[in-house]
């Protein structure tokens, strides 16, 4: 994951399927990600890369059913938009500050998990 510095321009990765999810890890993203499944969530895993402050990292999951399982560092606050019928379970960072990933959820069935390592 890089930082956009405004030179480049910014890359987006997009997963279809129509059963099944997605497996996403963080050394094979880039600053923007659309998962799009009929049937199938999203489940991205975080902890291995270095966000930079400032880095504008935006996932976004379209589906009828199927939630976000997302694993992140301690320090990394999340923002989850969208409309689903499913909670978001989040306990937030306990440090003020870090980088910031957006995830926006949008499905019939399905929440947003966040756990932190």
């Amino acid at each position: 994951m890089t930082k956009n510095n405004g030179e480049n321009p910014q890359k987006t990765d997009i997963k279809v399927s129509l059963i099944g999810g997605h497996r996403l890890a963080g050394a094979t993203l880039h600053e923007r990600t659309v998962t799009a499944s009929l049937i199938g969530g999203a489940d991205v895993d975080l902890t291995d890369i270095a966000i930079p402050d400032g880095a504008d990292l935006r996932i976004t999951k379209l589906s009828l059913i199927g939630g976000v399982s997302l694993k992140v560092r301690r320090d990394v606050r999340v923002e989850v938009h969208g409309l689903r019928l499913g909670g978001v379970k989040d306990d937030g960072p306990s440090e003020p500050g870090g980088p910031t990933v957006r995830i926006d959820a949008w499905g019939l069935i399905g929440g947003v998990s966040v756990s932190r390592a």
